[in-house]
């Protein structure tokens, strides 16, 4: 079935200890986007400005992600400039110019409009709302958040995850919305909060997922060549939910399937500066990491 993401496309610059990329292809749907397509047709809705060059346009393409939601508007793209800490644990944001994103307001062409699976990449609650109030025929839809957010919206977030099905957010982010500081007392007051289901990322160390009805952890991908950790979050949720929008049911079982799959499709992206990484990864390598991954954790 089809996927809908809304969120950021971006120019990147990213220094690690390993290096250091200038202007590379980014941004929250843009990871999510090829990670995604990768599993499923997925639909974009994001905006870029003059300055976004026809090969980038063409990655899209041929990776079959629709383009009927990319706004091209006046004005230069949205860039972010950043260094990570020697573990890559930690990273200092250098520069942000949101340009043409600075008053994105999500437009959902009426051909996207039945998108059953949708996904909400970070962004202000009140912008993701707007694009579940456009949607006809969403059967599963989630959001990804971070700690701006929950510092200066919480009311608008409150509202929004009483909308959605899920919510994706890492640990300490759990915890601020929470002020719980066990991550298990954590997950499980965020369900209080609306989602039904709650994945919290733990970076290196892998995810935990919460819903009413059960929990799962499962461990990182054990990656030997970091490069750049720049949108393996990103990659996850494409991952996730390309996976899962293939899947018959949303059942327990293509709910833990899902997770290894966003696990071993972030394990992908980490290993080169920027997109390249994930761009070139066909299903066929994604399936030989997931079997790995499945061998790792089996007793």
């Amino acid at each position: 079935m089809s996927l809908l993401v809304v969120g950021s496309t971006a120019f990147d610059t990213v220094e690690t200890d390993q290096g250091r990329i200038d202007d590379c292809l980014g941004g929250s749907s843009t990871y999510f986007s090829l990670a995604a397509a990768m599993f499923t047709e997925v639909r974009l809705v994001s905006v870029v400005g003059e300055d976004f060059p026809d090969e980038s346009r063409a990655l899209f393409e041929k990776h079959g992600v629709r383009l009927d939601g990319l706004e091209v508007k006046p004005g230069k793209t949205f860039r972010w400039s950043g260094k990570y800490s020697a573990d890559m644990n930690s990273r200092e944001t250098l520069d942000v110019q949101l340009n043409t994103f600075a008053d994105f307001r999500p437009r959902v062409p009426d051909t996207f409009r039945d998108s059953p699976f949708v996904f909400l990449a970070n962004g202000a609650p009140t912008t993701q709302a707007s694009v579940l109030d456009q949607v006809e025929a969403c059967r599963f839809s989630v959001a990804d958040t971070m700690d701006l957010w929950i510092e200066t919206q919480r009311d608008d977030l409150s509202a929004l995850l009483e909308r959605i099905d899920g919510l994706i957010l890492n640990d300490e982010e759990a915890k601020m919305l929470t002020g719980e500081t066990n991550l298990v007392r954590a997950g499980r007051k965020v369900l209080d909060l609306g989602p039904k289901l709650v994945i919290l990322k733990k970076g290196e160390h892998g995810s935990f997922l919460f819903s009413n009805f059960f929990q799962y952890a499962l461990p990182a991908y054990p990656t030997e060549h970091v490069l750049d950790p720049t949108g393996a979050g990103d990659s996850f949720a494409g991952g996730f939910m390309g996976f899962l929008s293939g899947c018959a049911t949303l059942s327990l079982w293509n709910m833990k399937r899902a997770i290894a799959y966003g696990t071993v499709t972030a394990s992908m992206t980490v290993e080169s500066f920027g997109v390249d990484a994930i761009a070139r990864a066909s299903r066929a390598d994604i399936d030989r990491r997931y079997d790995e991954l499945i061998q790792f954790v089996s007793v």
